[in-house]
């Protein structure tokens, strides 16, 4: 789309950034998709002059986004909060080299870990990295705030942080869109060792213009608009930026308020003079002290986390509440039922982790749907830590515990996440000569956070064909002998494979392969849905425990059980709500009495 309009537009933050980042110029894109950070990257691949592209991890998308830097690109990259852990190891070197273009890096944070596991405050990289960072409030700030943070990568010769939460980059607003505009570099490849080679003696020389870039930012901070001084009622006065803006405003309406935009670096005289203008100074931030910290370091005096939640999301109530406000104005968040997350009807991981339960062994998780099985009644599922970690913890097991752990341990690993980063311990575990059994869930597609392609599913962001990676020759190279490749809905065949490979004294790869059942191909499919035949049902609860949603469990009191001639023991039984069921087969197979058949044969 060429969107060359100008008008008002409904956006999400994440709709928003993309916008933005077409308007600015950008013509280079990549990141790792992951919530609350995803969507960015889909709408941008909408714009015309802009290639985008999923990378394996956020590591490879920041080197991809700083190579196009140095050829004079404006250039975007993104990722979730936990994705710039990944992504450091560039990042920081990049704090010295610079680029030529501009090169704006999104860190998308997730307090209350609606989707993470963690909830870590990333204005604390900006800090460490020594780089600048920006934070809109709502998606409104959105487009003239990127703007602004590509040319201040240009002007300051810096990547330059953007940060968002789950609610900035999920909610909604009307946003002043605009037209594009080219970026002010000339595209071209420029040899510059001694500012992109960082060799010691040429980062020597650069970690100095870090500091001297330093200095100017902070003089930026003074002046830039978006960090501003609200006055009103003088008798408190409240720092605060990003979303917990919005809650300040609406909780104290006549209180001031100093509005920081760019949360690092800090604008020191602005502070001190909001400061000296209020009795009391209280800072409001989700997460870590950050503000707090570096605002009492320049020995200002202030309250802050002794009264703010350092912990989860903030709203309007919890503020007002913390900081001793009515709250009879302001509602208080409303408890919703409980709903508990699921595996979909028919995933294929369901028919995996169900025969995983059947061994006594370590299951060591990982990071996407199928961290689902972790729950009951699958119950399957014993570490999970972070992206491609489940290889390396199952080897660890093994070498704590020596022969002892033969045949115990099992790392389960999606495709996508063995991509992002399980390469790396599956050559690490063979070359240990480790004897973990890794499986690897290949559904063809990036699953958790919305369908994205990956190097494995034939297909680009672009939507061009790719090559897909073939598993078993990947595993055979990095010298594993034994690999096999079952269907997951095949649960007897399934557990047999998985028997036989816990047995090798040595490492294996089980590639459990079954698209997602959400895939466009897959809802395009016939599908023959599975029917119960309660004359034939014991009401052994096999089936129930697959814990497919389409399998419904009706209890039974004696005096039911007689009606229905069922014995007088049977507390109950088991019916499959065909509307939901897609005919995956998985309780067929579990079925012992036959009381499971396809509809058509009914």
């Amino acid at each position: 789309m060429t969107q060359a309009e100008t008008e008002k537009k409904w956006l999400s933050g994440n709709e928003a950034v993309a916008r933005g980042a077409w308007e600015a110029g950008v013509t280079v894109a990549a990141g790792y998709p992951g919530t609350p950070s995803t969507e960015i990257l889909e709408n941008l691949s909408k714009y015309d002059k802009v290639y985008c592209e999923w990378a394996p991890n956020e590591k490879v998308a920041l080197e991809v986004a700083l190579g196009a830097s140095f050829a004079g690109a404006r250039v975007l990259a993104t990722m979730k909060h936990v994705g710039v852990n990944v992504a450091a190891d560039p990042l920081f070197t990049a704090s010295y080299t610079g680029g030529r273009g501009g090169l704006v890096i999104i860190t998308a944070d997730d307090p209350e870990m609606h989707s993470s596991q963690n909830e870590q405050d990333n204005r604390n990289y900006a800090f460490a990295a020594k780089l600048p960072m920006l934070e809109p409030s709502d998606p409104a700030e959105v487009i003239p705030m990127l703007a602004e943070a590509f040319a201040l990568s240009e002007k300051f010769d810096t990547p330059v942080f953007f940060r968002t939460t789950t609610r900035v980059a999920h909610v909604k607003g009307l946003v002043d869109t605009g037209t594009r505009k080219n970026g002010p570099v000339e595209l071209k490849i420029e040899k510059m060792p001694a500012k992109f080679v960082m060799l010691p003696g040429n980062a020597r020389v650069r970690r100095q213009a870090i500091a001297e870039r330093q200095i100017k930012l902070v003089d930026f901070a003074e002046h830039y608009s978006a960090n501003r001084i609200e006055w009103g009622d003088k008798k408190r006065g409240i720092i605060t930026g990003g979303i917990s803006y919005l809650y300040v405003k609406e909780a104290f309406p006549e209180i001031s308020i100093l509005k920081l935009g760019l949360t690092w670096p800090l604008p020191e005289k602005m502070i001190r003079d909001f400061a000296a203008g209020v009795d009391e100074l209280i800072i409001v931030e989700e997460l870590d002290p950050f503000l707090e910290t570096h605002i009492k370091a320049m020995g200002i005096k202030c309250r802050g986390k002794e009264m703010i939640p350092a912990m989860g999301e903030l709203n309007s109530f919890i503020v007002k509440k913390s900081l001793g406000g009515d709250i009879a104005d302001v509602f208080p968040p409303v408890e919703l039922p409980p709903r508990p997350p699921n595996m979909c009807a028919g995933c294929p991981h369901r028919g995996l982790f169900y025969s995983l339960s059947k061994f006594k062994v370590f299951i060591s998780g990982d990071i996407g749907c199928y961290t689902l099985g972790f729950l009951p009644p699958l119950s399957a599922m014993d570490s999970c830590v972070c992206m491609g970690a489940s290889i390396g913890v199952a080897h660890g097991l093994t070498k704590a515990l020596g022969e002892d752990s033969q045949g115990k341990t099992v790392a389960v690993i999606g495709d996508s996440t063995f991509i992002h980063s399980g390469i790396t311990g599956l050559v690490n575990t063979v070359y240990n000569k480790g004897f973990s059994t890794i499986i690897i869930l290949d559904n063809r597609i990036t699953a958790m956070t919305g369908h994205q392609q990956n190097p494995a599913s034939g297909a680009t962001l672009m939507g061009e064909p790719a090559h897909v990676i073939n598993f078993t020759e990947l595993s055979h190279a990095a010298g594993v002998k034994h690999v096999t490749t079952v269907n997951p809905h095949h649960i007897n065949e399934c557990r047999k494979v998985i028997k036989e490979e816990l047995e090798r004294p040595e490492t294996s790869v089980i590639i459990s392969q079954a698209p997602c059942v959400l895939l466009p191909s897959e809802r395009k499919r016939k599908k023959i849905p599975l029917t119960t035949d309660l004359d034939k049902c014991t009401g052994c609860s096999a089936c129930v425990k697959l814990g497919c949603p389409a399998i419904r469990w009706y209890p039974l009191s004696h005096e039911e059980a007689e009606k229905m001639g069922k014995k007088e023991k049977q507390k109950g039984y088991a019916q499959i709500a065909v509307e939901m069921c897609v005919g995956c087969g998985q309780c067929l197979e579990v079925c012992k009495f036959e009381a499971i058949s396809p509809l058509e044969d009914n």
